[in-house]
C-alpha cells in the first residue's frame, strides 16, 4: 500500500493532527463512494483497526489505508487553493486524476 502526501496538504494536516484532541490518532483514507473503475476519496483522524495497514510517508504523517480496498492504494492527498480552498484526494496509480 502507498499513499502520497502533497507539501501543501502536510502543512494543513500537521496543524489538525497536532491538537491535543487527536493526540494518539492518525489520518485515515476513507471512500466515500466507489463506482466503476474509480473511488471519492475523504479524510478522516481515527486509530488503526484490524483490517487496516499504516502507511508511512514522506512527510512525516502515518495514514491509515484499508486492507481490502484495492482503490487506496497509490491514493495522492493534495491541498489546493485556487480555484476553491481544500483538499483533492485522487488516485493516479487507478487512472483517478480528480477530472470529475
Amino acid at each position: 500500500m502507498n499513499c502520497k502526501i502533497t507539501r501543501n496538504a502536510a502543512k494543513v494536516l500537521k496543524l489538525e493532527l497536532d491538537k491535543p484532541e487527536n493526540e494518539g490518532k492518525l489520518l485515515r483514507v476513507v471512500i466515500t463512494h466507489a463506482h466503476g473503475d474509480h473511488a471519492h476519496y475523504g479524510l478522516d483522524i481515527d486509530t488503526p483497526k484490524e483490517n487496516d495497514t499504516v502507511v508511512s510517508t514522506d512527510k512525516e504523517i502515518d495514514v491509515i489505508l484499508e486492507n481490502d480496498q484495492p482503490l487506496l492504494d497509490g491514493v495522492k492527498i493534495d491541498y489546493l487553493y485556487f480555484p476553491e480552498e481544500g483538499f483533492v484526494i485522487t488516485n493516479p496509480s487507478q487512472g483517478n486524476h480528480g477530472d470529475h
